[in-house]
Order: structure tokens, then sequence, then C-alpha cells
């Protein structure tokens, strides 16, 4: 029989000093982002990583979808085109699912991400809105509808990852159940949380519990797994970015991923089924993704960098008066403002002061969640090449 052991050693209990020192690095990263936005600014600005990190999800998959793609099928406008219909769905749900979990963090009612429970929920909410065809698995020799939310289970579901072979159905049930164990947060200190993030992030790929949508689960997972570790910094970077771009290219996290499936190399290498020395390799350069991203995103979103950046854009504008950056630089210090400051931000008679303001309201750069309420920032597509540049390789 196929022992749940065989995905030891499922962490690191003792941490090389390599590891040891991007962990401190990537908490006090985290723990900056961000830090000086408004929470208000700060949640927008989520909004937008979370387009990013279905994006690049999904070019993890071989899908790329565009951006601009994307934001359409969260406004619900879907192609006509069954094929690019079928990868906007896909996305919105990616971004739906990671939104609900952002607000379990942000309102403490998040549960362990590695748990049975929230495992089969990621799954299941991920294919909620699925087209039949996008549910129908075709293998070696087999064909069978996958039923959102259930593991592997049928003979007929075993499937060769790579020149890996993950345990057979008859077992992922087993081995899930161990690894929910193994992975549990509640009692594990924040380094152990945080190198965690990494080790489960391959072992759940080693074990491959789903017919589908393992990749998907597994960065939804992450994600979860950094909110609750403390390096979530509210929802402001995103670990698919690295994970499909590298530290030396886009084919590091396959190669990575593939190595850490090393068995175990003499008495010296762990006593595990699977090698000690791989799995640091793997999670130092996990975190080391990490930490990139972090740092690429406290640039980004540094806010006198980013009020610059407004401003540029406002220069760059036929459609708005200089003034305008003023209306955008109070919002994004204050998060958000009334109607009836403008005259005072702008410094510009009323009916002047309306006029520049109606139009940053066009240009889609301030809304509002009502026609009289505040407003606050918004990002639309046409201004990221200029706010947020090398956010995306293309819009």
């Amino acid at each position: 029989m196929e022992t749940v052991e065989r995905i030891e050693p499922a962490r690191l209990e003792d941490l090389p000093e390599a590891i040891s020192d991007v962990v401190a690095e990537l908490s006090a990263a985290a723990a900056k982002l961000g830090h000086a936005l408004n929470p208000q600014t700060a949640a927008n600005l989520a909004g937008l990583v979370r387009i990013m990190n279905t994006y690049y999800s999904n070019l993890i998959e071989g899908h790329n979808t565009r951006p601009r793609d994307i934001a359409r099928a969260i406004d619900g406008n879907f192609d006509n085109d069954e094929a690019r219909r079928n990868l906007q769905i896909e996305a919105a749900a990616h971004v739906r699912v990671q939104s609900e979990i952002d607000a379990m963090a942000l309102e403490n009612r998040l549960p362990e991400p590695a748990s049975v429970d929230f495992i089969l929920w990621l799954h299941r909410e991920f294919y909620r809105d699925a087209a039949p065809e996008m549910l129908r698995i075709q293998g070696a020799g087999t064909e069978f509808m996958m039923q959102p939310g259930t593991w592997r289970s049928q003979s007929e579901h075993d499937v060769a990852v790579g020149r890996h072979q993950p345990p057979s159905s008859a077992r992922v049930e087993a081995f899930m159940t161990y690894f929910a164990e193994r992975y549990r947060f509640e009692r594990l200190g924040k380094a152990a949380r945080i190198t965690a993030i990494p080790a489960a992030h391959h072992r759940f790929n080693y074990i491959h519990p789903f017919p589908d949508g393992n990749g998907r689960v597994s960065r939804l997972m992450s994600h979860a797994m950094a909110h609750l570790a403390g390096i979530g910094a509210h929802g402001l970077w995103s670990v698919s970015r690295g994970l499909a771009r590298g530290l030396i290219g886009p084919g590091d996290y396959k190669r990575m991923m593939d190595h850490a499936d090393m068995p175990r190399q003499g008495d010296l290498d762990g006593r595990g089924n699977l090698s000690q020395r791989a799995l640091n390799e793997y999670v130092l350069w996990f975190l080391q993704v990490c930490l990139d991203q972090v740092t690429f995103m406290t640039g980004l979103f540094e806010i006198e960098t980013l009020a610059q950046r407004m401003r540029h854009l406002v220069e760059r504008s036929e459609q708005l008066k200089p003034e305008a950056a003023r209306l955008l630089e109070e919002a994004l210090i204050r998060g958000q403002f009334d109607r009836g400051e403008v005259p005072r931000i702008t410094g510009l008679p009323e009916r002047t002061a309306r006029r520049v303001f109606n139009d940053v309201i066009a240009a889609g750069l301030l809304a509002s969640d009502t026609p009289k309420g505040p407003v606050s920032l918004r990002f639309p597509f046409d201004t990221l090449d200029v706010l947020f540049p090398r956010l995306f390789p293309e819009i």
C-alpha cells in the first residue's frame, strides 16, 4: 500500500542560514509594502493585483488571456468565441475566489489554508460557473466529467505529471488528510509558516489531488497561506507573477518543481522518501521569488513615486487640465474625498473646478459607489503603462 509518508520531508525542521535570512527579509519587506497607503487606496490597488495574479496564473497554464479581457469578464462582458469566452470564465472565477480569500483575511475569518475543507472549497468555487466542456477530462483512452470539489477517486483519474507519478486515486483522500495535518498553521510560528508555503505548494502538486485545476488551486492556497503567515500585505502582491517569470527566466518554475520531486540521495539527505536538500533548494528559490515580487510591488506602490506618475499621466493627457493632478493626489493620500471639496482641492472657481472634476471622472480615474458619494481612485487599463510600468507585459 502507498504510505502517506511518501511526501516526507513535508517541512523544514532546521532552517539553513540562507533560508532564515530570506524569511527575515521577506517579513520586513511585506510589512513595509503599502503601509503608507490609505486603506481605501490599498483596497482599490488590491483589485488590480487580483487581475495581475489571474493573468500570470493563466499564463502558467499556457492560457494567454489579456488583462483587458479579464477586466471585461469581471464586468460580465464575455467574448462570442467559445474558446476565448471559456478562458474569460476561468479568469473571472480566479478573481472572484481570490477576492473572497482577501475578504476573509481582512475580516480575520480565513480558515486553515491547507485544510481539506478549504482546499475542496477552492476547487469547487473555481469551477462553479464552468461550462460542461471545461469539466470534460480527456486522457489516454479515457474521458470523464470532473466533479468540482471532489478528489481524484477512480482508476481512470490516475495520471502522470511529466516524469512524476502521483499517488493513485484510491489513496488521494488519505494523502490529503495527512497533508492537512502536516501543514496546519495553528501550531507553527511565523518563520515555520512562511517556509511551509513553498513546501506545501510543491507537495500539493506532488499529490495532484484533482483531475484538473491543481496548479490554480495550489496558487490560491499559497495566496491564502501568505495572508495567514503575516506576509500577505493586504493582497498587494502576487506569487503567480513571480512563478511565471522566475528569477532567471520563465522555465524556472517547472524546473524547480521537478527538482523538488527528487528521491532522497543517500543517508546524508534527510530521513524521508524525498530529498531534503532538493526541498531546501526549492524553498529558498520560492521565497526569493516572493521577496522579488514584494520588492517590485513596493516600488510601484510607493506613495511619492505613484503621485509623480499621476502627475506625469496628467501632463501627457490632452483631456485633463493640470489641476486634475491635485484631485488624484488627494484621493491617493486620503483614500476618498467628497465632491463638494473639489474647488478647494484644485484652487479653482467652482464652475471651472467642476469641469476639471468631470474630465477626471470621464477618464475613469476617479469614481464612487453611488452617484453623489465620495470618490476614490480607479486605474483604467489605458493608464497602466504609465502608472504601473512593467506590471503586465501586455495590456
